[in-house]
Order: C-alpha cells, then sequence, then structure tokens
C-alpha cells in the first residue's frame, strides 16, 4: 500500500548537537534527493542512482548556495522502515542546519510529516502491525530496563505472535459454526461441540493470563506515583534526595520550605516510580503555603501508594496521629527518619503498613526501603516471560470486550441456542482480539495511537 506522497521531518531532538537527521520516505524521496543534494568526489552519484543501503558525501544546495556539508543515506523499498523508499540525510547539528536542511526537502516536493506517520506508513505498507507500532512508542518513553525490556519484546512480535494464534482458532471455530448455518440440515455432534468450546475455553484461559499482566505493564510504561508526605522537618525532601540519588528539592531546618509539589521519576528496582515530595501538611503561615498544601492534597488523591515520613527522634504528635488516620484507607509505607538519633517515637498498635527505618543524611536504610516500595507495587518476581505479553490499556479495553463476548459464546453453544447468535457473539471477539494486532480498527484508533508520536519517528 504504497502512498503517494513524499513525507519528510528532522528525526533527532530539537536542539544543539553533533548530529541532525532529517528523514523522508515515499515514491518521490530519491527524486527530491536529486534536487536537494549534490555529490561530492570522482566516483560520486546522485541518490537516485545509487545502490540502496548506501551512504555519500556532499552538499545541500538551497537557492544555489551550500546549505551544509552531509552525509546522505539511501535505502530502497522494500527494506527500509517503512517499506518505501528512504532516504536520511544527516547534517551538523543545531536548530539553523537542520531547519535549512528539512526547509531544502519541503521546497522541492516532501511534504512535512505529521507526528507518528513514518511508524504509521510502516504499519499501513504490512512491515510491523498495530501492537508492535505501540511498541516503538514504549521503547522512545521507556525509564528503566524492565520497561526497555517489555518494549523489545513487544516490537520483535513476542505478544502478536500469541495474539494472532489466539485470533486464528477462534477463526476456526467460527467458521465451523458458519458452516452449519449454512447447512442446518447437519447438526453439530455433541463430540465436535465439545471440542469447540474446549477451544473456547482454552482461548478464555489465555485471555485471563494476559488480562492479569495489565496493571504490571501500565506500571513499566508511564510508571507509579508515590506521594511524599508527613509534618514539616520530618525528612521528606532528604528523602526525595536520598532515592533519586541527587540533590534535587532543597533542605532547610525552617518549617515550610518546600511550598510547590515536586514530582521526579526514579528507577526503583527496575521500576518506574514517580515521586512526589509535597508540602508539609499543617496549618499554613501565608498565602503560598496555602497553596502548597492545596496541591499537595491534590496530588495525595492522585497517587497510587504514600510514604508518610515520620521524626524518629520525636515523640508522635497529635498531626502525626491525624495523617496515620486521615491515610489509613491508602496503600502507605511508614519511614520513620533519623534512625541515627535517639528513638523516642512510639508508633500506636493496629497500624496495618509496613515499617522502614532510615537515616536521610547518610542513606541508612534506603536501599531497604526499596525493596519494600518493589514488594507493594509488584507482586512476585519480574520474570522475563512476563515481559514478552504486558499488555496496554488499550489492549486491556479490547481483550475486556473480547472475554465477555467469548463467555456469552461458551454460553450459548452450552445451552444449544440457535448458532446466528453463537456466530454473531463470536464475530464479536474475534474483531476485539482483532484490534490489538490492527487486523480490525478504525481511522479514530490509528490516529489516536500515531498522535502520541513525536514528528519524525
Amino acid at each position: 500500500m504504497l502512498l503517494d506522497d513524499t513525507i519528510a521531518a528532522i528525526a533527532t531532538p530539537l536542539g544543539e548537537g553533533g548530529l541532525a537527521v532529517i528523514r523522508l520516505s515515499g515514491r518521490e524521496a530519491l527524486s527530491i534527493a536529486d534536487k536537494s543534494f549534490q555529490p561530492v568526489g570522482k566516483s560520486s552519484i546522485n541518490p537516485s542512482a545509487a545502490p540502496t543501503h548506501t551512504i555519500h558525501y556532499g552538499r545541500i544546495i538551497r537557492h544555489g548556495q551550500s546549505v551544509d556539508e552531509v552525509l546522505l543515506a539511501v535505502m530502497r523499498a522494500p527494506r527500509t522502515l517503512t517499506r518505501e523508499d528512504v532516504v536520511e540525510i544527516t547534517c551538523h547539528g543545531g536548530l539553523l542546519p537542520a531547519k535549512l536542511v528539512l526547509d531544502t526537502v519541503l521546497e522541492n516536493g516532501a511534504r512535512l510529516a505529521e507526528p507518528g506517520e513514518f511508524t504509521k506508513r510502516a504499519f499501513l505498507n504490512g512491515r510491523i502491525d498495530l501492537a508492535q507500532a505501540e511498541a516503538v512508542a514504549d521503547l522512545i518513553h521507556a525509564r528503566t530496563e524492565l520497561a526497555l525490556t517489555a518494549a523489545n519484546e513487544q516490537l520483535a512480535g513476542k505478544l502478536s505472535q500469541r495474539i494472532n494464534a489466539l485470533r486464528d482458532d477462534m477463526v476456526k471455530t467460527l467458521a465451523h459454526v458458519e458452516a452449519h448455518i449454512d447447512f442446518p440440515d447437519e447438526d453439530i455432534s455433541p463430540d465436535t461441540k465439545v471440542k469447540l468450546i474446549g477451544r473456547l475455553e482454552r482461548g478464555l484461559e489465555f485471555m485471563e493470563e494476559l488480562l492479569r499482566t495489565s496493571n504490571e505493564g501500565q506500571i513499566l510504561r508511564r510508571g507509579i506515583r508515590a506521594a511524599i508526605i508527613g509534618r514539616p522537618n520530618a525528612g521528606k525532601s532528604s528523602l526525595l534526595n536520598q532515592l533519586l540519588g541527587r540533590d534535587r528539592a532543597i533542605v532547610s531546618h525552617i518549617p515550610g520550605t518546600t511550598r510547590d509539589t515536586i514530582e521526579e521519576t526514579a528507577n526503583v528496582r527496575g521500576l518506574p516510580i514517580v515521586f512526589v515530595d509535597t508540602a508539609g501538611l499543617r496549618e499554613a503561615g501565608d498565602e503560598i503555603e496555602v497553596e502548597g498544601i492545596r496541591r499537595s492534597r491534590e496530588t495525595l488523591s492522585k497517587a497510587e501508594f504514600i510514604l508518610h515520613v515520620l521524626d524518629a527522634s520525636e515523640p508522635l504528635t497529635m498531626a502525626d496521629e491525624n495523617y496515620l488516620a486521615e491515610f489509613s484507607d491508602k496503600k502507605r509505607i511508614l519511614v520513620r527518619n533519623k534512625m541515627d538519633l535517639p528513638a523516642k517515637l512510639d508508633l500506636q498498635t493496629g497500624i496495618h503498613a509496613p515499617v522502614v527505618e532510615v537515616c536521610c543524611l547518610s542513606g541508612k536504610g534506603i536501599e531497604t526501603l526499596k525493596d519494600a516500595i518493589k514488594s507493594m507495587v509488584w507482586a512476585g518476581e519480574i520474570r522475563a516471560e512476563m515481559l514478552q505479553v504486558m499488555i496496554n490499556s488499550r489492549h486491556q479495553e479490547a481483550l475486556n470486550r473480547a472475554r465477555s463476548a467469548t463467555q456469552r459464546t461458551i454460553t450459548a453453544l452450552k445451552g444449544d441456542e440457535t448458532l446466528e447468535l453463537v456466530a454473531m457473539d463470536l464475530r464479536i471477539a474475534v474483531n476485539a482480539v482483532g484490534e490489538i494486532v490492527g487486523k480490525t480498527t478504525t481511522e479514530d484508533i490509528l490516529d489516536s495511537i500515531f498522535s502520541q508520536f513525536c514528528i519524525g519517528k
């Protein structure tokens, strides 16, 4: 499915750097390169005459003037990112050289690419399926090695292979049912019906297996939010700095130093945890602190769990007791800070939450706290085979529809319902499963997925 126009975009991040890459894709990519590129050297040739997967030195010429000296890579269809002719021009980094090279190829016939359009063309031209296309975005946004591994497994087609096998089994069952609809005089024999139901039940088990990975998959992709709370001077900002491994928040003995929420992501045992340092929860002294505390409470409502920091060198205060009671329904870890000082904090009995002792001054106990955080957000071991099939929220929604339709199909078959009703629900299930890999999809779904990509990808 080769598209008529040729697209172009800067494929590297904007800003100053050593190099920048301008990418073209489409049937006119080589002829546009001919108009824009002047080869240099004794054996130099124009891009349109160059063999595939070769690199050439020369200059980009615009309005008769040299824009920059570049390296130009020629990649001919179908062995390319998009299965179209692709040209990549590597120029000097910086906003102006990259912009002028892009302007040159746009003036010579290319169109500026939309966000994610290169990957979208790879999907439309059959190089990758929709689950693999989403993995490209996951790969770019990965914040830990585990997230990177999961994205690479999906890009390699591990999830797609299993989804396609599931869909193939369901299509076979649907074909069997529809054959009996076409020949109503031949009832499905009891033995055959048992086999069909068994096949559907195995598919249902696999859907349940995939749906169990949805929470873990979303944690790896977007991280999980943890609010750091406590009364002023308990050590919240010091704890954030220790978890990040650098000084991010200002630490002071003056209460109310943190006036706003501070968000940073840390890699905790391979999991991306978004830590939010909040303003100390107390009666505010001025308008700025009032706003900081309001934002803290808003953050608390969105956090998946809480690190409640307590000062172990002081007795439990009324404020501490109020916060312990107020957030008792939240997942939380109680962090007893200042363990290097004489202990005066006596926690009340009946608090059902892990307690970890740390010293945010020296870092003692921080590794134990990281283990406790990992145990709270991820049950069990992180196994390699789990990373192969971690679904995202779109997959989850499609699988939930497929599961419901499959359950109705099984019930209808067991209850000897008319085969037309059986086939109708089974078609819904097949289509829902097919949405995951893009075998059944809509333009709205494609626009939603690819609009999340950066331009040039």
